[in-house]
C-alpha cells in the first residue's frame, strides 16, 4: 500500500514538470479579460433585470 501512495505522488511529481504554467504577463492578462468580462455580463444582467422588473410592475398594474 505504500509502494503506491509512494508510485502516486511521484507520477503527480512528474506530471507537474509537464505543466506548461503562464508567464506573470499572461497571468495578468488573462485576469483582466475575466475581471472585464465579468464587468460587463453584470451590467447586462442589472440592465436586464430592471428592464424586466419594470415590465412586471406596468403588467401586474393593468391587471
Amino acid at each position: 500500500m505504500a509502494n503506491k501512495v509512494a508510485a502516486f505522488f511521484k507520477d503527480i511529481k512528474l506530471e507537474m514538470m509537464k505543466v506548461a504554467w503562464p508567464t506573470r504577463e499572461e497571468l495578468i492578462g488573462s485576469t483582466i479579460v475575466v475581471l472585464v468580462s465579468l464587468a460587463i455580463l453584470s451590467l447586462f444582467i442589472g440592465v436586464c433585470d430592471i428592464f424586466l422588473s419594470k415590465l412586471v410592475n406596468i403588467i401586474m398594474s393593468r391587471l
